[in-house]
């Protein structure tokens, strides 16, 4: 019985260690993000068993997004990196956000031209 636990102990230890490496990576990311625009806001979505979206949002309009295995993950990862997170992606933060011609032409699809999502 007392094997059975010392290897569910290890076995945690392993898989904290493991999620503590993912957040260590993703804070790089999202710090070389905000190197690279000028600062930056971030929210985190839970998208169900993928685990969670960081949107990030530069101080120069760009954005882009990380996933991130697990909720708690993410926001460890924003919490090292020192960015400010928001519960919500809207008003003033998402108004910060610059979109631009390809931006448009792939979220209209054929609609307006873009680039369609077949190749026939």
């Amino acid at each position: 019985m007392a094997d059975t636990k010392q290897v569910d102990e290890g076995t945690d230890v392993r898989q904290a260690a493991k999620a503590e490496r993912r957040a260590a990576r993703l804070a790089k990311q999202i710090a070389s993000f905000t190197k690279a625009h000028g600062g930056a806001e971030a929210q985190v979505a839970y998208i169900g068993q993928l685990g969670a979206r960081i949107v990030l949002v530069g101080e120069d309009g760009g954005w882009g997004d990380l996933v991130a295995p697990t909720y708690a993950i993410a926001e460890a990862a924003v919490q090292k990196s020192g960015v400010t997170v928001h519960e919500d992606f809207d008003g003033e933060f998402a108004a910060k956000v610059k979109t631009g011609p390809y931006e448009w032409s792939r979220m209209a699809g054929i609609q307006v031209g873009g680039p369609s999502n077949s190749n026939t």
